[in-house]
Parts: C-alpha cells; sequence; structure tokens
C-alpha cells in the first residue's frame, strides 16, 4: 500500500510533554491511579479519548471569526441549524453543550421506571443516563461482536432476530430504540446499512420511534463505502444522508466526527417530544438558539460536520488507524478485529492472563503504558461496565479492553511509530504487571473518578 500521508498541512505547532518516568509516577499517585485525573501537561502521547480534541481547520477557524454571539436568534445558530439540517433532514434542531447533554435532555423525557431502550451497545455516558431514569440499556449486538479476534466488517451491528423478539415481548416499555454509530463499545465497530434498513424496518412496523447515537456518523459511513457490497460508488454524504433518513431523529457529540473541541445536538422530527425538549433545554443549557454552546462552537460544528464527510480526509484516518493496531501485532500486541475507526483496542485479557477480571487488567495495562511511555490510554473493562451484584459479588465486563482513542488531525505517523515501540516494550514484559484493586468507586460512571491501588 502507498505510505500513509496526512491530508493537510500544520500551521500551529504544540509542544509535547517529555517527563522521566519518576515524574509520571508522582502525577499518577496523586490522581489515585486514575488517568483521567492526570494533568494534561504530564502526558506525552493522548490517547484518552477523542472527544473535543480535533485539530479544527483554516475554514473553521475563519467561520470562528464570524460568530454572532447574540443571546437569542443569532446568525450563527441559523447557519448551523441549516448545516445539520441539510446532512440529517430532521425537522428540530436543538444544540447542546455536547453529547451527553442531548442525552440527558432525551431520556428525562423518555425513560422511567421499567422502560427498555435496546440497542446494539450503550456506550458509558447513554447507559449512566438511562439507569439513572430507572430505565434498562439493552444491548444487542451480534454474537460475533463478543470475540474480540472476529473478522466480520460490522461487528456493530445488531442482531434483528434478538431485536423482533424484545419489540414483541416488551413493546408497552419501548419509548424508543437506538443504536450506536460506530459501536464503541465494541471496538468503534461499523453498523451496515443493511443493518440500519432492518432495525428501522422492525422499529417503524410497531410504532417505536429509532434515534441515532451518531457521534461517529462519518467514520460508519467510510466503512459502508469500503466494505458494504453495492455501496462503492456512494459518496460518503450521500450515505450519510441516507442512513439519517432511516430514522427519527439523532443525538451527536459534536466532539468527535463533527471535528470541534466543544458542542452538540439534539435533533427530532418530533415536534411535540422538540417542544418539550427545548423547555428543558432552557433550564439546564440554556436558550434554544445557543444551547450551552458558544456561536463561535455552532460555526465550527456547522463547517466540521461537512468535512468530516470528505473522503480523502476519512480514508487517511481509516489507514491511520489500521496502520497503529497492525504495528501493534507486529509487537505481538493483540487487537479488536477489524480496526475500528476512532481508536485501537488492545486485548488486555490476552497480553495479561494472570491478571483476573476482578484486578481490572485493563487499567493495569493502561497504567503501564502512561509510566513507561506517558501513553494515555482509557481502560474498557470491567472498570467501565463491571458490576456490584444485589449479593455483593462482582459481574465482570464481557471484554477486558485499552482504548487508543486517536484526536483527529492532531499526531503524525512518526508519533504513531513512537506509540508502538513503547507499547512493544510494555508487552514485553506483561507478565511482570500486577492486578489492582477500586479503593473508591462512585455509583455512577466509576472509570471518571474512582481510585485504585496494587493488589500484592
Amino acid at each position: 500500500m502507498p505510505v500513509i500521508f496526512e491530508p493537510f498541512k500544520i500551521k500551529v505547532v504544540e509542544p509535547l510533554a517529555l517527563l522521566t518516568r519518576q515524574e509520571r509516577e508522582l502525577h499518577l499517585r496523586a490522581a489515585g491511579g486514575n488517568l483521567f485525573g492526570v494533568p494534561a501537561e504530564a502526558v506525552t502521547f493522548d490517547f484518552l479519548t477523542d472527544s473535543g480534541q480535533a485539530a479544527m481547520s483554516t475554514e473553521q477557524w475563519s467561520a470562528v471569526m464570524r460568530a454572532d454571539e447574540s443571546y437569542a436568534g443569532s446568525r450563527s445558530f441559523k447557519r448551523f441549524e441549516a448545516s445539520v439540517r441539510e446532512l440529517c433532514g430532521y425537522r428540530n434542531i436543538i444544540p447542546t453543550h455536547q453529547g451527553r447533554a442531548a442525552e440527558r435532555i432525551l431520556f428525562s423525557l423518555t425513560v422511567s421506571k421499567g422502560k427498555l431502550i435496546p440497542s446494539n451497545c450503550h456506550f458509558d455516558t447513554t447507559r449512566a443516563n438511562i439507569e439513572y431514569g430507572g430505565g434498562e440499556a439493552l444491548d444487542l449486538v451480534i454474537d460475533e461482536a463478543r470475540d474480540p479476534q472476529h473478522p466480520h466488517p460490522f461487528k456493530g451491528n445488531i442482531d434483528l432476530q434478538k431485536l423482533e423478539r424484545v419489540v414483541r415481548e416488551r413493546r408497552a416499555d419501548i419509548p424508543l430504540g437506538m443504536v450506536t454509530i460506530t459501536n464503541n463499545t465494541a471496538g468503534g465497530q461499523p453498523v451496515s446499512l443493511e443493518n440500519l434498513r432492518g432495525i428501522s424496518r422492525i422499529l417503524r412496523a410497531a410504532g417505536i420511534p429509532f434515534l441515532l447515537d451518531a457521534c461517529r456518523f462519518a467514520e460508519n459511513c467510510w466503512f459502508i463505502r469500503e466494505r458494504e457490497p453495492g455501496q462503492a460508488q456512494r459518496t460518503p454524504h450521500e450515505i450519510a444522508r441516507e442512513v439519517f433518513s432511516l430514522a427519527d431523529g439523532c443525538t451527536v457529540s459534536g466532539k468527535k466526527d463533527a471535528l470541534v473541541n466543544m458542542g452538540g445536538f439534539l435533533a427530532l422530527d418530533d415536534d411535540e417530544l422538540a417542544l418539550r425538549a427545548r423547555n428543558l433545554l432552557i433550564l439546564t443549557e440554556g436558550f434554544p438558539t445557543y444551547g450551552g454552546c458558544s456561536a463561535r462552537d455552532l460555526e465550527a460544528m456547522a463547517v466540521g460536520l461537512h468535512e468530516s464527510l470528505d473522503p480523502h480526509y476519512l480514508e487517511y484516518r481509516a489507514r491511520s488507524t489500521a496502520y497503529l493496531a497492525q504495528g501493534l501485532n507486529r509487537a505481538g500486541i493483540r487487537t479488536v478485529q477489524p480496526p475500528g475507526g476512532h481508536a485501537v483496542y488492545i486485548d488486555a485479557h490476552a497480553l495479561l492472563p494472570h491478571i483476573p477480571a476482578e484486578q481490572f487488567p485493563g487499567q493495569a495495562l493502561a497504567i503501564e503504558l502512561y509510566l513507561h511511555g506517558g501513553i494515555r490510554s482509557c481502560e474498557i473493562g470491567s472498570v467501565m461496565f463491571g458490576k456490584l451484584t444485589p449479593d455483593g459479588s462482582f459481574a465482570p465486563a464481557r471484554n477486558e479492553l485499552v482504548r487508543l482513542a486517536i484526536p483527529r488531525r492532531v499526531y503524525t505517523q512518526s508519533h504513531i511509530d513512537r506509540v508502538i515501540e513503547l507499547a512493544g516494550e510494555v508487552a514485553a514484559r506483561a507478565s511482570s504487571l500486577r492486578g489492582l484493586r477500586m479503593s473508591y468507586r462512585p455509583e455512577f460512571l466509576p472509570h471518571f473518578t474512582g481510585r485504585f491501588e496494587s493488589v500484592g
């Protein structure tokens, strides 16, 4: 394959933090072993998340300069609304400061005790917002997604037979159905257009609204174009228009595929639900024409939504992510296959089989990657998704993964090459790593603020 090159030029640079291991140990100790608590100035390669970490383009910065910061009815909102509507087609466009704010508003209005929200895999904030309202976040992803090494090209798909059964048996409990594109929990895996059509058919036949968690919609559309028969001649924009047309609304964190540092939105075709959402928005986010964002955020998002669908950018994005996965694989580190769009997921259980799930092998690996090379990553395993059962026992997550989420348009190939080298050095002495216990575990979203101690 030709050498991967960044389809952009670098105009502004920022120095990287080059600390010693001893300095990083002090920062990690102060953070209670939680990488979310480590200050950014102590991180060399920051792969904690791709959310809000994108480098914005000259066109986005130009749009920022024309922003109209009027409290109500700003020109910037009109441009943002037109951009989203042209892409999604939904009647009601409601800005929020990020995706979880859109989720909170949506589920506050639709979820109560006993309600059920089926999806492929709910991610952390989505699940937490549903459960906070007393609902059940039900994952119906296909069985192939449970195997990190399975080569299925669309491991984000919902099992349509399971969905049909749930709809048939519990229709009265389901206020809406969702699907996450791409499926973050399952390794950044895409959902096929065929599967989205099937989900839409099942839910609409039952009169159930269908919403997309669409923060990585552009990457999902690229994989549809590249992997799904009959789609290769279509543009990512054309595919995106069809994807959104299959649903009745969406929640979006603009901090992912919209290439901005802050912002999101809730888009709905249901006028009555949108009216209630705007009223709730005023209580928690702000007036409906800014929704917790500055006008600068709205302007940048309006441009970024369409820049993210550029095929040259998407080809580079997917290939550079695969490059990291392939480099780790050559170093003897198993990753979720096939590589997703926004991140590479290391199989921590395969690398650290001597550490049981209740001692959090993913967190142990993430800590050592940071201490050894200043690489900040995120555990996607029993810290994030493990549960304490009513009898006091611990139910581990299905997989123990470490996510290296790649910020958009930020790191070059030489950065990735160095990360591969450092990770290989950690893998070479993986048997020496030890497990952890949680000294503090909050009720919701424990990976953000939990604290850890070494075992033994």
